[in-house]
């Protein structure tokens, strides 16, 4: 049986075959059709079980309806939170989402934008690895819509959704000083990217606040690539070394959680004499006993800022000059457990 096509549809509402493409196209509104013939027009798409032909659309209106979403880890769940949001949001206003992971690799990076541009997406949300400045200045030279979220490049000229890392790591590292912690280590993940180090010139601003100094011996940076043992033996030297410890704050969800297992492996209790805290918030530090507390980011905000930003670019007349770019930047949330 053949399927039933846009001349059919149009055949049997009555309509033009335009009018059924511009509806399809979601230009309806724009080229002022009544919400009576969209809503007939779309009773029989569904009736019909009409699915249109996504090559053939791309053709003919020059789009996907897919965006690219590049971040360092999907498999994290910071990011694998943000995608699912990212990609309910998009399918509801007609599009999808093709995502992959950096491993926050700079030429990995740049392989993803070339295929994605190779598959033509519409447009480009990234959690930006330094290196890449280049490649993103040529998709906005090319008017194609980026929005880059959980790290800014302070080069770019480019729209952004970020949050707020320095008062994410002031708070934590404050919410230990009132505790009564006197030696607090920071243990971060070695790659020079700006919330990273926002988190820890947060962590850095509170001691000073509060007549500490920050002590080399109590940082420890971890190789972002670096193997379950190899962290155990850095954690294991720091707190050898390190024997005061009284806290320990762990820039990033993944490295409290290994932090965790090696506190667990050595019989190290968490209770009033040692503390931990974490940045970004995931289901063990909830049922974990004891409980974790964490800087928790606004996820949901995050993603429906950065689906409104590219939404609104998709949206615009790009034969008119550039507006001005989207700059967000939202506030942590301390949560005590």
């Amino acid at each position: 049986m053949k399927p039933p096509s846009i001349k059919d549809i149009a055949k049997r509402a009555e309509v033009s075959i335009t009018t059924v493409s511009f509806i399809l196209n979601g230009k309806a509104e724009k080229m002022r059709i009544s919400k009576e013939v969209i809503k007939r027009v779309e009773e029989i798409i569904q009736e019909l079980g009409f699915k249109p032909n996504q090559v053939a659309r791309s053709l003919r209106t020059g789009n996907t309806k897919t965006i690219g979403l590049i971040v360092e880890d999907i498999s994290n769940p910071f990011f694998s939170a943000i995608a699912r949001l990212i990609e309910d949001k998009a399918y509801k206003k007609g599009y999808k989402i093709s995502y992959s992971s950096t491993e926050n690799d700079p030429v990995k990076a740049r392989e993803l934008i070339e295929m994605f541009k190779s598959r033509k997406v519409d447009a480009y949300i990234i959690a930006p690895v330094p290196g890449i400045e280049e490649d993103i200045r040529q998709l906005l030279a090319e008017r194609i819509p980026v929005v880059i979220f959980d790290r800014n490049l302070p080069d770019l000229d480019v729209n952004y959704v970020v949050v707020d890392n320095l008062e994410g790591g002031y708070s934590a590292t404050e919410f230990l000083i009132k505790k009564g912690r006197k030696n607090i280590a920071f243990v971060t993940v070695d790659v020079e990217v700006d919330q990273i180090n926002n988190r820890f010139l947060g962590y850095q601003k509170a001691l000073r606040d509060h007549g500490m100094t920050a002590n080399a011996h109590t940082l420890v940076k971890i190789p972002f690539d670096a193997t379950e043992e190899d962290t155990n033996n850095r954690l294991k030297v720091l707190f050898e070394e390190n024997p005061q410890i009284d806290a320990v704050f762990f820039s990033t969800n993944y490295l409290a959680v290994r932090g965790l297992f090696f506190l667990k492996s050595i019989q190290k209790p968490i209770n009033d004499g040692f503390m931990i805290v974490a940045y970004d918030d995931q289901d063990v530090f909830r049922i974990h006993t004891p409980p974790i507390s964490v800087v928790d980011q606004p996820i949901e905000q995050i993603a429906e800022k950065i689906i409104d930003i590219i939404l609104q670019e998709l949206s615009a007349d790009r034969s008119l000059p550039q507006s001005e770019r989207s700059k967000v930047s939202l506030p942590t949330r301390f949560i005590e457990r």
